[in-house]
């Protein structure tokens, strides 16, 4: 898995998973869910992971269409200094079904990212 993964939002993954995959040979390598379709992609181009998210309107007014998904060691700890360092956090730390730990935050200029953990196997 890379660290930083950047993540598009679409309303249709199809044409893009066509396009990345005749274009640059990309492989899918993760999904949820597993069966039917999916809300999440993942595809590996070379040795970086790319995400295709789908979402009903992507194109409403002021929504972002790509963001950074960064793994970090502590999702928690990274959260606590991120409005010390000038972003401001919008949602989580939440516990996901796909086995990661997540929060998203946004950058000084207002752009989307995602932390991730892995959540530990107990």
């Amino acid at each position: 898995m890379s660290t930083i993964q950047p993540v598009i939002i679409t309303a249709d993954q199809t044409p893009l998973v066509a396009f990345y995959t005749n274009l640059f040979g990309a492989e899918e390598i993760f999904r949820v869910p597993a069966e039917g379709s999916p809300f999440y992609l993942g595809l590996r181009i070379g040795d970086t992971d790319l995400g295709l998210v789908t979402k009903k309107n992507p194109e409403a007014v002021g929504a972002p269409r790509m963001l950074l998904s960064i793994a970090v060691d502590d999702v928690d700890e990274t959260l606590g200094r991120v409005t010390a360092l000038g972003g401001s956090v919008s949602d989580g730390p939440n516990d996901m079904p796909w086995g990661q730990r997540v929060a998203h935050i946004k950058d000084p200029d207002g752009n989307p990212v995602n932390l991730t953990q892995p959540i530990p196997v107990r």
